[in-house]
């Protein structure tokens, strides 16, 4: 039975948000009072919250699949939907949060941290929002867009200021258990421990975590053993443990090969960038089970070594006890240091967001295809519109135009290439497909005029004053061709009268 998950992948669905309501206010004597149907209201968030009385991810195991609540849909007389209700999932303290593509998005160090990891969907605007002096009556509405739907993966690295390293079997289980009142499975057989304990140890008047990561073997660093499944909940820790077994019956080993081996799985180890390598971190050693007569000569012998080579060593006993304390103590005084070094770091810089006033907020991208190119618009305002559109009403494609138009669409459009009746494309994958037909007011590039001038600006009827000089010369010299026309045909005709008499 899984009693232990620090890794699991979550199914995610948040709320969508509720549909707009068209509606019309009727009284008695005021049979259109105007438009009165409300917004629909947003749909529920999941929220991710580092819960220090949370300690696996065991839960999220059996049950990946979470869903928030949708909003409710908007109503007449300005009753706006119900806002749906978020969800708060929390997880152990020390959690990683990644995307589907293994992106990091959030570190859940701190109690009581929140992650919106899926935003809930927008509600739709009623048509007494959408009404403005232009459009009184409005007989559309907007739709509720859908919430964030996909997946997530969780990682759990314990946070502890002390984590205990050594081989299976050598007493970190043990040595928790006795400085602590945590009371972790102990068992005379190699890897009983098949999750990290967590203890709280008081030395004094200070108070610290101390972990006992599960037993490493040679090859751990290379996934052997439980391997990488824990070696990552060292990462965290202000200062290593390496518990050694005097009392080890098993041949070839002794504390010097033991402490060699994990050495090179520690340095083998890849910590993430920012942080300080595991070698690097102050490190003690306990040679333990000194109540093993063998093994205090053991630890005698070696302890000279171990000193030579700069590590600072505690004789300890986990059954009598025997220099707890002193290890207790030389670990309180190593975390405090730490502590005091991090309260003394100058603060991180605070980051100001301003709003992105000259981005444009689409793009296009211009995709060939069998029958001509294609016009793909992206961008979260665009798809957010076309999401929002009830696309079997007329009113509401105006509206959806119109938005477009302001936004720049349709002159990007035309300087990508596009001409009327090409295919254009909202959104990614299939999207959103329709004939692209300019309006009027985005198709001044489409005219055919000489550089500077505009047809449109041509159109007063109103001439000057040469002008209509110009044209009334223009209609006396008509006429007085007309006239000598006429005399020449009259004068042709009373010759031809003369001749015949």
């Amino acid at each position: 039975m899984v009693t232990f998950v620090d890794r699991v992948t979550l199914h995610l669905a948040a709320g969508k948000g509720g549909n707009g309501c068209v509606s019309v206010k009727r009284e008695k004597f005021k049979p259109l009072a105007g438009p009165d149907g409300a917004n629909g209201g947003n749909g529920g968030d999941i929220i991710l919250v580092a819960d220090p009385n949370v300690t696996t991810l065991l839960s999220y195991h059996h049950s990946p699949h979470r869903s928030a609540g949708n909003g409710g849909f908007g109503m007449g007389d300005h009753r706006s939907g119900a806002v749906g209700e978020d969800l708060e999932l929390p997880v152990p303290v020390g959690t990683l949060v990644k995307d589907a593509d293994g992106t990091t998005l959030v570190d859940m160090i701190e109690p009581g941290m929140r992650f919106v990891v899926a935003p809930g969907g927008i509600g739709g605007l009623g048509n007494a929002t959408l009404a403005n002096p232009k459009r009184k009556a409005p007989g559309f509405a907007l739709l509720g867009t859908p919430g964030w739907t996909g997946d997530v993966q969780l990682e759990l690295k314990t946070v502890a200021d002390v984590a205990l390293v050594g081989f299976p079997s050598a007493g970190k289980s043990s040595l928790v258990a006795a400085i602590s009142a945590a009371r972790p499975k102990i068992a005379d057989y190699p890897f009983t421990t098949l999750h990290p304990n967590l203890g709280v140890v008081q030395a004094g008047d200070l108070r610290f975590t101390v972990a006992d990561v599960p037993g490493l073997i040679e090859g751990a660093s290379e996934g052997k053993g439980l391997g990488l499944e824990f070696l990552r909940h060292v990462e965290r820790c202000t200062a290593l443990v390496h518990v050694l077994d005097c009392a080890t019956l098993e041949p070839g080993r002794d504390p010097l090969s033991d402490l060699e081996v994990i050495l090179a799985e520690l340095a083998a180890y890849p910590v993430p960038e920012g942080q300080v390598p595991l070698l690097e971190r102050p490190q003690l050693v306990a040679l333990n089970k000194l109540d093993v007569p063998e093994a205090k000569d053991l630890a005698e012998l070696v302890r000279p070594d171990l000193e030579a080579r700069g590590f600072r060593v505690f004789e300890i006993s986990t059954v009598s006890h025997e220099g707890l304390r002193q290890l207790t103590f030389a670990l309180g005084d190593i975390v405090a240091a730490h502590r005091v070094a991090e309260a003394a770091k100058p603060a991180a810089e605070r980051i100001v967001i301003r709003p992105r006033g000259s981005e444009r907020d689409f793009s296009i991208r211009v995709e060939g295809g069998t029958y001509g190119d294609i016009f793909r618009v992206l961008g979260a305002k665009p798809l957010r519109w076309v999401q929002q559109t009830d696309f079997q009403n007329e009113e509401a494609v105006g509206y959806l135009a119109d938005r477009l138009e302001k936004l720049g669409v349709e002159t990007e459009l035309f300087r990508a290439g596009a001409t009327p009746g090409a295919t254009v494309v909202i959104g990614e994958g299939d999207g959103i497909i329709f004939d692209w037909h300019p309006t009027m007011t985005s198709a001044a590039e489409l005219m055919t005029a000489p550089r500077g001038t505009d047809p449109r600006l041509d159109m007063n009827p109103r001439r000057t004053t040469s002008q209509r000089r110009e044209r009334y010369h223009e209609r006396m010299d008509a006429k007085a061709e007309a006239r000598a026309e006429l005399e020449s045909e009259r004068l042709a005709t009373l010759s031809d009268q003369v001749d015949d008499e």
